[in-house]
């Protein structure tokens, strides 16, 4: 019986510790490098998060915004190429942000390039 008293107070404690710490916001969670928290303009540039930035930047893609609303499965081949071209206009650099100004623009990019464009995201990020 004492034993059990014992192991009930000792993982009180345990608990009580946990607790604390994410209380006062110690934890290893605020130590990961690469973390992205949004406020900064190289987080900002690079994330693919509409949120991050409520400002819709233009790359000299505004006849796109004709496609807002439209289903990515829906392009027809020349719809799917006009995108291509802007996306192989833009530096590399120039993606993400590219990217979170369509979602701004309500403007869905084409199911057939969104592997090419997130494989260039992430060569990016490495």
């Amino acid at each position: 019986m004492f034993y059990l008293i014992l192991a009930l107070v000792v993982l009180g404690c345990i608990a009580a510790a946990i607790g604390y710490f994410r209380k006062t916001g110690i934890s290893e969670a605020r130590e990961l490098p690469g973390a992205c928290c949004g406020q900064h303009e190289i987080c900002e540039r690079d994330s693919l998060l509409a949120a991050v930035s409520k400002k819709i930047e233009y790359y000299d893609d505004e006849e796109l915004d004709r496609f807002s609303g439209i289903n990515s499965d829906a392009y027809d081949n020349e719809s799917v190429n006009e995108f291509r071209d802007v996306l192989y206009t833009l530096r590399e650099v120039e993606v993400a942000g590219w990217l979170r100004s369509l979602q701004l623009r309500n403007v869905e990019l084409p199911d057939g390039l969104k592997d090419e464009a997130f494989l260039i995201v992430g060569e990016g990020r490495e």
